[in-house]
Order: C-alpha cells, then sequence, then structure tokens
C-alpha cells in the first residue's frame, strides 16, 4: 500500500538543484527533506518512502531503502536506474521525460546560431580588445541557418521542439526516430534509424537529440561522419556515447567537416587531455543543455500528479516506467 498523505516522507536528492525549497512553496502539507550529497543520501534514505533524484541515484541504495516506494527521476535518462532491481523491489519508477525539452531544444538552436554567426570566436576577441575585420573568404565567414537542412535524429518531445525552432528559423527539417509510424512529431519529412548514413549527406546541420540506448550508443560512427558535406555543423545535445569520440576527433582534426557544437561528451566532466578542447572549430559547453530556472518546478508538477495517482490508486503513473 502507498503510504497515505500524512505518512508520506519525500527525498530530495541532489547537488545542486533546489527541489525542496520549492516542493515547500506549493505547501502540500507532505514532510520532505532535501539529501546535498551521496553520504547524506545513504544515511537518511531510509526515512523516504519517495525518493526524488538523478545522478546521486545508486542502485545498491535499495537493501538500505526499507520503505521506499516510489522513485521519480530528475531527469530524462534512466541509464543509472537498473529496472530490474528496482522492479524486484515493487518500487515505482517514473522519468523525468520532458521536464527540459524546450530547454535543450533552445540550447541546440543557440549552439547552431553561435557557431553559424562565430559568436565563441567573437567572444574570445572581445577578451583581447581585438576588432576582427571582415572575412573576404566566403567558406569561413558568418552564415544563415535559413534555407539550411537540418537533420534532427531522435524526433521526442526534445526534436519535437527542436523541428518548430528549425522551421520557425525557415530551416527544412529532416527528422529520424526508431519508429517513423509514430509521425513526423514536426520534421517536413520521418525516417528510420537505419537510414542515417543515407540521409546525412543531405544535411547541413546534423543534430543528436535521442536517448542513449544500446540501439543509439555509437549510432554517429564512422560512416556517418564519412558521409557529412564538408560544409556541415555536428551537434550533440543528446548523450556523448551516441557518437564515436575518437572518429569525432579523428574528423575535426582532419577538417573534413566544419564545425561541432558539443554540449555532451563520452566521459564528464571532458579529460584535461581532450583534443576537443582547444579545436577552433569546437564550442563546448558543460552539459547545460537542459538547464532552466523552471527545471525545479516541472520536476515537482510532475511528482505532484504521480502522488495524486498513488493516492488514488491508480495503476498508471506519468513517465511511468515500472
Amino acid at each position: 500500500m502507498f503510504p497515505a498523505k500524512e505518512n508520506l516522507t519525500i527525498c530530495f536528492a541532489h547537488a545542486a538543484y533546489q527541489m525542496q525549497a520549492r516542493f515547500d512553496l506549493r505547501k502540500t502539507g507532505v514532510k520532505s527533506f532535501q539529501a546535498w550529497n551521496a553520504d547524506e543520501l545513504l544515511k537518511r534514505i531510509g526515512e523516504a518512502d519517495v525518493v526524488v533524484s538523478s545522478g546521486m541515484w545508486k542502485n545498491d541504495l535499495l537493501p538500505h531503502a526499507k520503505k521506499l516506494k516510489y522513485i521519480q527521476s530528475i531527469s530524462a535518462g534512466m541509464n543509472q536506474y537498473s529496472e530490474e532491481l528496482i522492479g524486484k523491489a515493487g518500487v515505482r519508477l517514473c522519468s523525468g521525460g520532458g521536464v527540459n525539452a524546450v530547454a535543450v531544444a533552445e540550447h541546440a538552436i543557440a549552439l547552431i546560431l553561435a557557431v553559424a554567426r562565430r559568436l565563441p570566436e567573437a567572444r574570445d576577441n572581445q577578451h583581447k580588445k581585438f576588432w576582427r575585420g571582415m572575412i573576404g573568404d566566403l567558406t569561413t565567414r558568418e552564415d544563415e541557418i535559413m534555407g539550411k537542412t537540418m537533420l534532427v535524429v531522435g524526433m521526442g518531445r526534445i526534436g519535437n521542439h527542436l523541428a518548430k525552432l528549425g522551421k520557425a528559423f525557415g530551416m527544412k527539417v529532416v527528422g529520424i526516430r526508431q519508429d517513423p509510424k509514430k509521425g513526423t512529431n514536426g520534421a517536413d519529412s520521418i525516417h528510420g534509424m537505419g537510414d542515417l548514413v543515407k540521409l546525412v549527406p543531405q544535411a547541413d546541420i546534423v543534430v543528436l537529440a535521442c536517448s542513449l540506448t544500446p540501439e543509439t550508443t555509437g549510432l554517429m560512427g564512422q560512416a556517418a561522419f564519412a558521409a557529412m558535406k564538408p560544409s556541415a555543423m555536428f551537434v550533440n545535445v543528446a548523450r556523448g556515447k551516441v557518437a564515436d569520440e575518437a572518429v569525432l576527433i579523428a574528423t575535426m582534426k582532419a577538417g573534413k567537416i566544419a564545425a561541432a557544437a558539443l554540449d555532451v561528451t563520452a566521459e564528464e566532466p571532458l579529460a584535461q587531455d581532450s583534443p576537443l578542447w582547444e579545436m577552433p572549430n569546437v564550442f563546448i559547453t558543460p552539459h547545460t543543455a537542459g538547464e532552466t530556472r523552471a527545471y525545479e518546478d516541472n520536476v515537482i508538477d510532475i511528482l505532484i500528479e504521480n502522488l495524486e495517482r498513488l493516492w488514488k490508486g491508480d495503476q498508471v503513473l506519468r513517465n511511468q516506467v515500472l
């Protein structure tokens, strides 16, 4: 049985997000506490009926979580959760899917515009107090994105919003998703994952916006990078391991594509000795695409909806995994 409202205790576990503070503003009357680090979470998880967490979650916490009934992930990514172990423990599990879809799509567009308009270079020049002259070489001058073709790999919530933004900028949007029968989701055309290498040569911009799964790991590999236009831009706001990072580095070193904009890398933080740091045609943000001032409230909206469903005895939850 799921505990009644007056008997429920929620543990919010995150090193930075102000989850409990934002939850308290809802005045639900539900008891809660925040664990700011892994040691604190381990020490107090036995008090919790509900855990709201993401990267701080470890599956070996389960034996210590005797009261646990429901885990609400803060993130859309669910790789850290063992569905087998959590399911055996009889714990419900829901993702944070959709909480940052708008933010990630906007970030992808920001990366595209920044690279097209050479904004990272302009910022560097500003710090040097250097006024760069106009560029005569048409292949390296600032560019427009209107009229370009953007290939979006992953047409879920992020891909759907990215398609809308792309079309608002006058781009043609070609989408790829696991099941094309689910619809275009805003793209001009939709295709299966197996068509990636065939479609890449058409794209001026290739954006990864898919989940990391066994099927998508290394999806953007040797064949796909080799098929890109020399003038094309590669953007990754998905997960670092969706792209073969060694192949990406080799591609950038060889100058076979024009630019890359990365919010994610295979290992995070990116190793200090990675060549990506110093490549002039690579723009990196530190996995901040999903960061937004509304993040906590977006997660809490899902949490409260699911608590109401659990109190009513509903079997289906929002963003349900288990």
